[in-house]
């Protein structure tokens, strides 16, 4: 089957016709185009000092875990020491 070159640009035209329209619904629907309220700042507020909370806490976990590793290795290799010099 052959399509004619008027129908081929007719459908080219409706299919670029409906994705500009598929954009342009998309960006007024876009919830961050909305103006920003009051409640809005605030929990952006909060949420940014939860958010350095958790980053602080994740600093002094990964911390502790750092050092507890440190003294593990050091354990371990004053063991190995042990052994080697009773050999």
């Amino acid at each position: 089957m052959s399509i004619n070159p008027s129908l081929k640009s007719r459908i080219y035209a409706a299919l670029i016709a409906g994705c500009l329209s598929s954009v342009a619904f998309a960006q007024a629907s876009d919830p961050a185009a909305a103006p920003v309220t009051h409640a809005d700042k605030k929990a952006a507020k909060e949420q940014s000092k939860a958010d350095k909370k958790a980053s602080v806490a994740q600093a002094k976990a990964d911390k502790t875990k750092t050092e507890a590793q440190a003294d593990a290795d050091k354990a371990s290799a004053d063991a190995n020491l042990k052994d080697a010099k009773k050999q």
